[in-house]
């Protein structure tokens, strides 16, 4: 065969997918990451770029960091620039569907192209050092009596921890509408208010609000989770007889547009950044749960989860 006739014919194939992803030409990924630097999904998009090119299924990552409005605007300026675009990808999460459905954005989520679920990390309830109260009961007692007292401090609105604090309201008989939710434009800000004693109670994810725990500079009282995480002696809500469990899980959506053997060849190359080394140090570095769902398992699943939060949400009276 002569060369130039096995090029074509090797182009051919991977473009049809029939090749393995390491023979194929490694990609040029553009990471769209709708948040600011230094947040949950920028930490999850960097690292799954670096996984990618661990991974040796893209050559190069780009990222560009679009904060807002929960993610929504970089959901619009990913979804009108990159349309067709068969090596984008967007970060994304549980907090964008509660962004969208307190938001009502101009575009839909369902406008780009479910990937997959990458990881599931838990909430953590903390209070300031010198607050009055020593435990989630102290809390729910509080709350029960007076729902407005208790200032609770965390992510936007309808992010995890928001949908928690009504959660747990429901759940011990306060009324959800009433409670006092104070968001934040990002993890740093509503540390500063723990820290500063500016709310009651404050949210986040468990690595976010780690060293200062550590260092007895806020008290853990609570996590979201169905079991304790490993390694850290924080009971549950489930443990403490109210019964909540949600995880802020995460992942990534292709552009809009893309071909069904391009969904694949992105799903796979995902897939495959999930199992290196990188990865692995990753998850741990940030305690992350590994909670991976491709294909039309992971669509359901946004499509049922879009469902559950539009009805807690709609309780509460955040919508």
């Amino acid at each position: 065969m002569r060369r130039d006739t096995f090029l074509k014919s090797l182009a051919a194939l991977a473009a049809a997918g029939a090749l393995p992803l390491s023979a194929r030409a490694a990609a040029n990924v553009k990471m769209m990451i709708p948040a600011n630097p230094g947040g949950g999904w920028d930490t999850t998009g960097r690292a799954l770029g670096k996984a990618l090119t661990d991974a040796k299924v893209a050559d190069t990552v780009t990222y560009d960091n679009k904060g807002g409005a929960a993610g929504a605007l970089g959901l619009a300026q990913f979804v009108n620039g990159s349309k067709g675009d068969a090596n984008a990808l967007m970060v994304m999460g549980s907090v964008m569907l509660g962004g969208i459905i307190t938001g009502k954005p101009p575009v839909n989520l369902s406008q780009a192209t479910p990937i997959a679920r990458l990881t599931t990390e838990y909430n953590v309830f903390v209070l300031p050092s010198n607050s009055p109260f020593k435990t989630m009961k102290d809390v729910v007692e509080q709350l029960k009596k007076d729902p407005g007292s208790v200032k609770w401090g965390g992510g936007s609105r309808g992010s995890t921890e928001h949908i928690a604090a009504a959660m747990i309201a429901q759940k011990v008989g306060a009324d959800p509408s009433k409670i006092n939710y104070v968001a934040f434009r990002g993890g740093g800000e509503a540390t500063a208010a723990v820290l500063g004693g500016n709310v009651t109670i404050g949210g986040s994810g468990y690595s976010e609000f780690a060293e200062y725990i550590a260092a007895g500079k806020m008290k853990a009282i609570a996590v979201t989770s169905a079991q304790r995480l490993p390694g850290i002696d924080v009971p549950t809500l489930k443990e403490q007889g109210i019964d909540v469990e949600i995880g802020n899980w995460r992942g990534v959506y292709g552009a809009p547009g893309i071909s069904a053997e391009q969904r694949k060849a992105l799903t796979d190359m995902v897939l495959a950044a999930m199992k290196s080394a990188s990865w692995a140090e990753s998850l741990k570095k940030n305690d992350w749960t590994p909670a991976v769902l491709s294909g039309e398992a992971f669509t359901k699943f946004v499509d049922d989860d879009f469902a559950s939060l539009r009805a807690i949400m709609t309780k509460s009276g955040m919508v």
